[in-house]
């Protein structure tokens, strides 16, 4: 490689930052997608630790959480596809699948080829990976679940019925203990004022 070879990787996935999520909700907060991929990262970091520490698992939290950064990369090749249309039949949904495998081959063209299949282990998970997969979206749904629970907190109705959509999905994976425990003990907070959430501190 040229040492005054340019790449564009790293400037196009700081464009993350353009794009907004809930695009059609009336929203009191807005959020894009380099916001949630970082809660998103938190949360599935999270839910490793919780697993690991009181239900027997092996995952790392900080490899999850580096490939939960990513999770939504190549929506600044796609856009954000509102989930009622990406999961409205099992045709759209596969084929917004080739989509985005699309997508990460046209990001990873952006970097140094040595650089190449060190990110596409980030972006792409084997067979082997979906462990790690599903504990990404399970913290993707909590992520929802939360910005949910925050506009209804600030008096935002816009998101009741998103909420209850998500309460379903939510649901469907609090079989995982260590979603059921992170329901438990963390969301309740997201509805509470600064005042309340300071309570304990000494400040």
């Amino acid at each position: 490689m040229k040492r005054s070879e340019s790449h564009h990787f790293f400037a196009y996935l700081a464009r993350m930052k353009l794009i907004d999520r809930w695009s059609l909700m009336r929203c009191t907060q807005r959020e894009n997608v380099q916001e949630h991929s970082l809660q998103v990262a938190i949360i599935a970091h999270a839910l490793c630790l919780i697993k690991n520490k009181y239900f027997e698992g092996k995952l790392s939290p900080d490899g999850v959480a580096l490939r939960a950064i990513f999770h939504d990369a190549t929506e600044v090749l796609t856009g954000d596809l509102p989930t009622p249309v990406k999961y409205f039949s099992p045709e759209i949904r596969s084929a917004y699948l080739m989509i985005e495998d699309h997508a990460v081959e046209q990001l990873l063209k952006l970097l140094p080829e040595e650089f190449k299949e060190d990110y596409r282990k980030l972006f792409l998970l084997s067979e082997e990976k979906q462990e790690i997969k599903l504990t990404i979206k399970a913290a993707d749904t909590l992520a929802a679940y939360i910005k949910c629970q925050e506009e209804e907190a600030a008096g935002n109705h816009e998101f009741s019925r998103a909420k209850k959509s998500i309460e379903t999905k939510l649901e469907e994976i609090r079989h995982r203990p260590e979603v059921d425990y992170f329901v438990k003990h963390f969301i309740p907070s997201f509805s509470l004022t600064l005042d309340e959430l300071s309570t304990p501190l000494e400040i």
